[in-house]
């Protein structure tokens, strides 16, 4: 399925890299080893080591999202390297799709 989205102006390079940083600092905290404690993938449900979780935004960076706790889940390094910047409903269709 294809989708005209509209175009908006992608965040600048100096904002991705703020948000990065973010990020790695939210890794440090309890609030994300209790989310990743568990070990399940919040994409596939499949449990892995959970030193092995990566952190994924629900609305990827490159897609204006940014690094708060309700735009980050744990994701198995499958899932996050096969969603790369796609957003939550492209992610379903895509699912929906057959592809994983």
């Amino acid at each position: 399925m294809v989708h005209d989205y509209i175009d908006f102006d992608a965040p600048d390079d100096a904002e991705i890299r703020s948000e990065r940083a973010k990020a790695r600092e939210m890794r440090k905290t309890r609030w994300w080893q209790q989310k990743t404690s568990s070990g399940l993938c919040h994409y596939c449900g499949q449990k892995v080591n959970f030193h092995d979780l990566t952190m994924d935004h629900l609305v990827p960076l490159a897609r204006g999202g940014r690094s708060t706790k309700e735009n980050l889940v744990p994701s198995c390094k499958n899932c996050n390297t096969l969603k790369k910047t796609m957003l939550p409903i492209e992610w379903q269709e895509f699912l929906g799709a057959g592809a994983k």
